[in-house]
């Protein structure tokens, strides 16, 4: 791959098996790490070629590929996304959403209305603030932050890669490659999925390194990387991406009625 480009990486654990060996497989690319929604800013004004996004993004910004069938996904809990409710969720009137979040934003309003008939007000939660800085009725977080214990009293917490496959019986993916079709090429699929098969490689060097950081037993961070997150995007994956691009368009939380078709997925 020759094509000079600008990728953009989530700087989460979850991801790190994405982008361990990026540097490497992708050497004439310029890499910046950041949050998923800041990511997808980015990538909308162009200012990116291509980036690990929030999948609701995909539907949101035009002209869009997904660039790789690597991705990342959980087939049940998945510890770093969950919604802390001070009260019951059916009456839960006010809901912060972590200001990193575009995926799990959506996912939880499409929980709330379908399963508690809730449909509250939103507010932002900076990146800056916890739990304690909100007095909303439910504050949902998500990334490294998400995976410690809260401090305070709540009815229940929620973890959204659960419900949703308790629910439908199907993955959850959180997050993609894209690209703008000019720059979605074989040689990028290739090198990306490479990236993720080296990185899972290296999962238990990665939570050796990263658990210290986080805060979290390096027992617990090597668990997450290897069983409550995969990163391939499988028949099982595109199925569950199409049910919630279904959902969210009946809740008016994306516009497109495209058809989501992966006929075209370039893939290594």
């Amino acid at each position: 791959m020759n094509q000079f480009l600008r990728l953009g990486a989530v700087s989460y654990l979850n991801s790190r098996p994405l982008v361990e060996t990026l540097y490497d497989c992708v050497p004439q690319a310029e890499i910046s790490l950041d949050f998923p929604s800041r990511l997808a800013n980015r990538l909308r004004e162009r200012q990116l070629d291509a980036a690990l996004i929030p999948s609701i993004e995909f539907f949101r910004i035009p002209d869009l590929r997904i660039s790789s069938d690597a991705c990342v996904a959980a087939r049940g809990e998945v510890l770093s996304v969950r919604l802390f409710c001070r009260t019951s969720p059916g009456q839960v009137q006010r809901l912060a959403l972590d200001d990193g979040s575009r995926t799990s934003a959506t996912l939880t309003r499409i929980i709330l209305a379908e399963h508690f008939g809730a449909f509250p007000r939103t507010e932002q939660l900076s990146l800056a603030h916890g739990l304690q800085d909100s007095t909303a009725d439910a504050v949902l977080l998500i990334g490294d932050r998400a995976m410690h214990e809260p401090v305070g009293d709540f009815n229940c917490v929620i973890d959204l890669g659960e419900f949703w496959y308790e629910w439908t019986g199907l993955p959850f993916v959180f997050a993609i490659w894209a690209a703008h079709e000019d720059c979605a090429t074989e040689s990028l699929a290739m090198s990306l999925s490479r990236a993720r098969d080296e990185g899972v490689k290296l999962s238990e060097k990665i939570a050796a390194e990263q658990a210290p950081l986080i805060g979290i037993p390096e027992s617990t961070a090597f668990q997450y990387l290897t069983k409550n997150l995969h990163y391939r995007l499988s028949s099982a994956e595109r199925s569950g991406l199409r049910l919630f691009h279904e959902l969210a368009l009946s809740h008016n939380l994306v516009k497109t009625h495209a058809e989501l078709n992966f006929g075209d997925l370039v893939t290594a």
